[in-house]
């Protein structure tokens, strides 16, 4: 064995060691972004640190995420007292053109409880 397969070798045997030290999380088929539409949709009036508990992700992503979504004009916030109301703007189409064809709305209603 050379010096070079036997840094490859220990490079590998790190790179094992970080993985079982560290939790790898499952990937899912749908993106943050789309996991927080279809809380808003189905929860219009929670707190964002509500919609993150349920994404699972940080309540500053979710914060971000939403400002996204509103600049792209799939969300809109309405402040009603102390509180925020989120309207989703179901007639829009999805962003991928391999999605393009459909709207906001039918993956709610594919998805979402509500």
């Amino acid at each position: 064995m050379n010096a070079i397969d036997k840094r490859r070798g220990n490079m590998q045997k790190e790179a094992t060691a970080r993985e079982g030290a560290s939790e790898v999380k499952p990937w899912t088929f749908l993106t943050n972004h789309a996991h927080v539409l279809i809380v808003l949709y189905s929860h219009p009036n929670l707190a964002l640190r509500e919609v993150a508990v349920q994404v699972g992700i940080t309540e500053r992503a979710v914060q971000r995420i939403v400002m996204e979504l509103e600049e792209g004009g799939f969300v809109t916030r309405q402040k009603i007292g102390r509180k925020n109301h989120y309207q989703v703007s179901k007639n829009k189409p999805l962003r991928h053109r391999l999605e393009a064809h459909r709207k906001i709305g039918d993956l709610l209603n594919l998805i979402a409880s509500k």
